[in-house]
């Protein structure tokens, strides 16, 4: 597929800076960039590297002047690079059908343009909207819903009863309503409690290879629209995520907390039980979350506490040895071990 410069800046918001004709073939980063090759620059280091390459044009910040090459300007670089990778490498798309590997309940609705891949099983009950897609091997329990557009990639498992709401992605070997972790002690043993509860996934939202989702014990454990989900996140029952949060790889929350809107956990960070996770709070890598966080916090460390106060903490840390190595030496100057163990 090919696009003039002008084409791609008009697509992207941006304006051109040399050749608005110059054809472009794809796109590549600027070190394996041909002739007739778009790269972008977002910053100097990319754009030194862009300049000396062999593409064609290059997608950069408008604080950007070149004398060799055709620049297609943009107030973000990053922006516009996602928006034109896509239109050179558009997703894959599946024709409308039923594999004949796939099984179906019979009580089951599947909308005529939904695309239900090889060895699919789907539950009695379940919907699938409009141009949803089952690539293969997944599993749709009894009573689902399935919004439109929904893309679930190989060896997505869903439980019964689960949402999904419409363009949500859920990438291979995700489980969606699993048991939540419940247990009682009772009489030396540990009795499980039922969990019948499901798994609510709002609009738009995207969930990484092997990310956990526990149902809820009693009630919906509850993603809200346009969050994101990395890889390897464990979600555990009845948690609820506000809109619009990004949680990075290894994540992991337990039971009952809740996240407002726009909140980002960085990678391994671990949230405890029945905890409030505020609007737009930041929870630095490897943090433990124990205490709850106020709207806008940024936080970090174990246990994480407000990142003004865990720095002051690391700075007197890095100082420790040094005062120890000086409380000695006043120690020894004063006789105080020598007191000390006459006293002993």
């Amino acid at each position: 597929m090919s696009f003039t410069t002008a084409e791609i800046a008009e697509l992207v918001g941006g304006e051109v800076v040399g050749d608005a004709a110059a054809v472009l073939n794809g796109f590549a980063p600027a070190e394996h960039a041909r002739a007739g090759d778009l790269t972008f620059a977002e910053n100097e280091d990319y754009f030194l590297r862009a300049e000396r390459s062999a593409a064609t044009a290059v997608i950069a910040d408008a604080r950007f002047q070149s004398s060799g090459k055709t620049l297609i300007r943009v107030p973000d670089a990053r922006v516009a690079f996602a928006r034109a990778v896509a239109l050179f490498f558009p997703e894959k798309k599946f024709a409308a059908g039923i594999h004949p590997t796939a099984v179906i309940a019979t009580s089951a609705k599947i909308h005529a343009s939904a695309h239900v891949g090889p060895h699919c099983v789907v539950g009695e009950r379940a919907v699938l909207g409009a141009r949803t897609v089952l690539q293969g091997g997944d599993f749709i329990g009894d009573d689902c819903r399935l919004g439109e557009d929904v893309n679930l990639f190989p060896n997505v498992t869903i439980y019964p009863g689960g949402e999904i709401g419409h363009r949500v992605r859920i990438h291979a070997g995700a489980v969606i309503g699993a048991d939540g972790f419940g247990y009682v002690l009772d009489g030396g043993i540990h009795r499980k409690v039922p969990q019948i509860g499901n798994v609510v996934v709002g609009a738009d939202v995207e969930i990484g290879a092997n990310v956990t989702i526990d149902r809820g014990a009693l009630g919906s454990t509850v993603i809200g629209q346009g969050t994101k989900i990395d890889n390897l996140v464990q979600i555990a029952h009845n948690v609820e995520i506000g809109e619009g949060c990004l949680l990075v790889a290894q994540a992991g929350i337990a039971g009952s907390s809740k996240l407002g809107n726009g909140v980002v956990l960085a990678g391994q960070v671990g949230v405890a039980g029945h905890l409030k996770i505020g609007h737009r709070a930041i929870v630095a890598a490897k943090s433990g979350v124990m205490n709850d966080i106020p709207d806008g916090g940024k936080w970090l460390w174990i246990p994480a506490q407000p990142d003004k106060d865990a720095k002051r903490q690391m700075i007197a840390l890095r100082h420790l040895p040094e005062l120890l190595k000086r409380v000695a030496d006043l120690e020894r100057k004063s006789g105080a071990k020598s007191k000390r163990r006459a006293a002993g």
